[in-house]
């Protein structure tokens, strides 16, 4: 299985753990990997690059 590494600060490290320690993950990862997933889901229903553009705008991820 491939086992992609990604970087984040430490503070958002400790940020995201506490969260999914409350939360009830099992780990960090597993917790990285929902959220993640919902913010993609999210975007693939959208109908167009300029709609998809629009949204991550509106989620502050671009400018």
């Amino acid at each position: 299985m491939f086992e992609p590494k990604i970087k984040i600060s430490k503070e958002l490290y400790a940020r995201v753990k506490k969260f999914a320690e409350l939360a009830g993950y099992s780990s960090v990862d597993e917790f990285v990997a929902h959220a993640l997933e919902k913010e993609v889901k999210a975007l693939e229903g959208s109908d167009s690059e300029e709609e998809i553009k629009k949204k991550l705008q509106g989620l502050g991820y671009i400018s």
